[in-house]
């Protein structure tokens, strides 16, 4: 866009304000255009708002760090909500007068107010250091200000780890004398000593001291160690007191301006992006010129917005991206129920542009997957009624909270359907306990000759081949989509040689090894002829793909398939930990009678809160594991920027309506 420069205000108010456009840094990404053109600098208020932003910021800082910390569950589960500000759009003018006048008022008395509670602070932990020093002394009866050297004596005191050598050196000495007292056991044993000595000693007593002796720096204190403490006390208290006051001052000042203070800050913020971003512009005498990205979409709307704001002084260019050399951004719709599967995604890698997105694809096989991995109804209901309050109860506090409770809820309703097909409820918990027989079986059905429960421990090759089919799906899937994208770009030989020949090589394959080694099945001359020539076909194109080197990559594909083996894996050690920890609960009764009773549900409630924990996060690494490795191999490389347009983004502040 080129903008006459008395409407670049105007203009660059509407790009906030309607947040279509991500702009670009033309000296970085287009330096080749200030061959002609000049670089634009940010407006000179931009470091009136940096300075304002500054001021405000610090005054937040001390009153956010003086309010009193909710802790432990309370904290938890009542976080502070932030309290929005209704403000109206002022001018900058009217924004620096009124942050000014704000200053004026609370900015000298809160910083002053800060500086008594520092130098309350240091005054405190001094005092503290004098009475760790004063206490290791205070069996001996003596005045603490003869610390130190007169006219005639010499006086140390500190503490040491080697009292026997000190002493073997002092008999050497004229007139020179300890006093100590044992602190510690072990390695950790110290003496604390004090070590008098006349002047004449003092290069002795001195060398000894700085080898042997870690003094007690307290020479500006008086007394007996014991009138010392009491009197170190005393004035710990008294600055104690003062501190609270000034606490107090302090928390009054947070609970009347703090949220006013961040709200501020808000605005001032938003207008130094408005003053700075003038720095990403060309410039010439008259005009602007401004780069950067817009969604298709969005094209007519900006160019009669901007036409308006700047009463047809601007003129546009819109080009359509290709996504090399261009680069550009990549604009993600992400439906509510997905965010937290996005988090997932970004990572790993944002898409490219022109790059299928496979977040909802990998979302659903990550629930998937974790669900066959937990596999235990007892631990899915955990986690399903642990979500249910988390988006019920806490979401309004955060859109994290809300988002990742959203998704344990598919979680755990996964988990809790799986381990019902597998007939583990915290294992055999409820049978082995309440029934008195570990193999009572809920229910029992069959479906295409399957019978259900199918129990993990007892028909571990079930759950093995229902692993193995989940991964030919997942695995076929990606290929699916690298077919759909290869097509999408017009790379129909990448299309056919490296990803569609995986196809025939999977059927053709799959008939040989099913009959003639699995004998799963039996084969006719011509189906047998047949699923030959697919399997060379599709030899022949990972040749042409990859040259000789491609025929590594089915032994490549097997190893991903199998991977998908680790569902099993992951579900038997599962319910594998579950059956052992019930057994242990069992059998404690009877080595300890009365008290293994009681000891009972407070191991197994502490058991499989351990063990629930360690698989969740071991079904949620490995299910992720999947995701990036065998079903992104097949499709996806990422490597894209995200779309970030040049938009308002409040916390603190709304805008009055109408405004």
């Amino acid at each position: 866009m080129i903008i006459h420069q008395s409407y670049l205000e105007d203009i660059i108010q509407k790009l906030h304000e309607t947040g279509l456009m991500e702009i670009i840094e033309i000296s970085r990404d287009e330096p080749d255009l200030l061959k002609d053109l000049e670089q634009a600098s940010m407006f000179s208020d931009a470091g009136i708002c940096a300075n304002y932003n500054l001021r405000v910021a610090r005054l937040i800082g001390i009153l956010k760090g003086i309010q009193p910390k909710k802790g432990g569950i309370k904290g938890l589960l009542q976080p502070q909500l932030p309290q929005v500000r209704t403000v109206e759009s002022r001018s900058i003018d009217e924004l620096f007068s009124y942050t000014e006048g704000i200053l004026n008022n609370i900015e000298k008395s809160i910083l002053d107010y800060d500086k008594q509670l520092n130098d309350y602070n240091d005054q405190i932990e001094k005092i503290k250091t004098d009475i760790e020093n004063v206490n290791y002394l205070k069996d001996f009866n003596f005045d603490i200000s003869g610390i130190g050297e007169s006219e005639y004596v010499i006086v140390k005191a500190g503490l040491t780890s080697d009292l026997p050598t000190i002493e073997n050196e002092i008999i050497k000495l004229d007139k020179t004398y300890i006093l100590s007292k044992i602190f510690g056991k072990g390695k950790k044993q110290e003496w604390a000593i004090v070590l008098i000595g006349h002047i004449s000693e003092k290069e002795k007593i001195e060398k000894i001291s700085r080898e042997k002796i870690t003094e007690f720096d307290i020479k500006h204190l008086s007394g007996t160690p014991k009138k010392v403490l009491d009197s170190l006390k005393k004035e710990k208290q008294e600055i104690n007191k003062k501190k609270n006051k000034v606490i107090a001052d302090l928390r009054f000042y947070a609970e009347e301006q703090l949220h006013d203070l961040m709200a501020l800050n808000e605005e001032i913020y938003l207008e130094q992006v408005r003053k700075e971003i003038s720095k990403n512009f060309g410039k010439t005498n008259t005009t602007y010129v401004i780069k950067g990205w817009i969604l298709e979409k969005n094209q007519e709307t900006l160019k009669t917005t901007l036409t308006n704001v700047s009463k047809d002084h601007i003129i546009f260019d819109f080009t359509t991206p290709s996504a090399n050399p261009d680069n550009p951004p990549v604009y993600l719709e992400t439906p509510n129920w997905a965010k937290a599967f996005r988090t997932f995604l970004d990572l790993f890698a944002t898409p490219r542009y022109n790059e299928i997105d496979p977040m909802i694809f990998m979302g659903i096989f990550f629930v998937i997957f974790f669900g066959i991995m937990l596999g235990d109804a007892g631990y899915g209901l955990c986690l399903l009624f642990l979500s249910l309050f988390g988006y019920i109860k806490l979401s309004k506090y955060s859109e994290t909270i809300k988002n990742w409770s959203f998704m344990g809820i598919w979680l755990g309703f996964t988990t809790t359907i799986v381990g019902f097909l597998t007939n583990s409820i915290f294992g055999d918990l409820i049978p082995r306990f309440f029934f008195n027989n570990p193999d009572y079986q809920f229910y029992s059905f069959s479906i295409a000759g399957v019978q259900f429960p199918i129990e993990p421990l007892k028909n571990p090759l079930i759950i093995l081949g229902v692993a193995l089919f989940f991964g030919l799906i997942h695995l076929n899937f990606g290929i699916i989509l690298a077919v759909y994208q290869s097509y999408k770009n017009k790379k129909y030989k990448t299309l056919i040689t490296e990803h569609f020949s995986w196809f025939p090589i999977q059927i053709g394959g799959g008939m040989l090894i099913g009959a003639f080694l699995l004998k799963m099945w039996s084969l006719g001359t011509i189906e047998t002829y047949i699923a030959l020539i697919m399997f060379i076909i599709g030899i022949i194109f990972r040749i042409i793909n990859a040259g000789p080197l491609g025929l590594f990559d089915i032994t490549g594909y097997i190893g991903d398939w199998l991977s998908y083996a680790r569902l099993l894996a992951l579900g038997l050690g599962t319910t594998g930990m579950a059956l052992a920890f019930n057994i242990v609960a069992q059998i404690i009764p009877e080595m300890i009678p009365v008290v293994g009773i009681i000891f009972v549900p407070i191991i197994l409630i502490i058991a499989h809160i351990a063990n629930l924990g360690l698989q969740t996060l071991g079904a949620g690494v490995h299910s992720l594991r999947l995701q990036y490795v065998e079903f992104f191999n097949r499709f996806y490389s990422g490597g894209g920027k995200k779309f970030e347009p040049f938009s308002i983004k409040r916390k603190y502040t709304k805008l009055k309506e109408g405004k």
